[in-house]
């Protein structure tokens, strides 16, 4: 079989189950309700794996839902799915800075728990009450991986990273007012960060978050 599937409007690349893990996850933006239906039957037809759609509105949501069965809908997380992976051993704790950052943060887990990471969440823990953030410090210590998604100035990032030994990665958020320029404040100040080895993805990336500490979960053998 080839590895691509020509759709005409797009081409599916249906050796990234093989080649990587999982199949290609679909980015909802952009794209026409029959342009993501067209995508997620392919790759329901021809993988195995979950499949994804991320960003995407709840009217849109509906639409597809509609026309593809047994799909399912995060409104948080703004995530379509379809066969989800099974839970492996694999633990990972996002941890949210501020009840405004929220969102990212359920993209992160949600995406996470989709492809078969034990997944927990902790919200509005941010540095500006550290008790809160020592309050839960068990938990992060206990984590296979953390995932800390952060807007303003980021600073969590750099107090999480120097409280636990496992992996950490950091989502800078864009929530802040003008200084925190949409989150690069916060991109910033995580790459700059003295705790050392933390991982920074994009802003507002949740998905990125979830997809790094699943490559980290394929190689200890803890992920499909």
């Amino acid at each position: 079989m080839s590895g691509v599937l020509n759709l005409g409007f797009a081409r599916l690349d249906l050796a990234r189950e093989a080649r990587q893990g999982l199949p290609e996850v679909v980015y909802g933006p952009g794209k026409t309700v029959e342009q993501i239906c067209g995508i997620v039957t392919g790759l329901l037809q021809h993988n195995t794996g979950p499949v994804l759609v991320t960003r995407i509105g709840p009217e849109a949501a509906e639409a597809v839902l509609s026309q593809v069965d047994d799909g399912t809908y995060d409104a948080e997380a703004r995530l379509l799915l379809w066969r989800p992976a099974a839970t492996g051993h694999f633990t990972v704790t996002v941890v949210a800075a501020g009840t405004s950052d929220r969102p990212v943060a359920a993209e992160a887990a949600a995406v996470a728990t989709a492809v078969g990471l034990d997944t927990t969440a902790v919200h509005d823990v941010g540095v500006a009450g550290l008790d809160r953030i020592l309050q839960v410090r068990d938990r992060l210590q206990s984590a296979d991986a953390v995932v800390v998604v952060a807007g303003m100035e980021g600073a969590l990032a750099s107090v999480v990273g120097g409280l636990v030994r496992a992996p950490v990665v950091a989502v800078p958020v864009s929530t802040g007012y003008g200084a925190s320029l949409e989150g690069v404040t916060a991109l910033l100040a995580m790459h700059a960060s003295c705790a050392a080895g933390i991982t920074v993805v994009n802003i507002d990336s949740g998905f990125s978050a979830a997809m790094a500490v699943h490559r980290i979960a394929q190689i200890r053998g803890d992920a499909r």
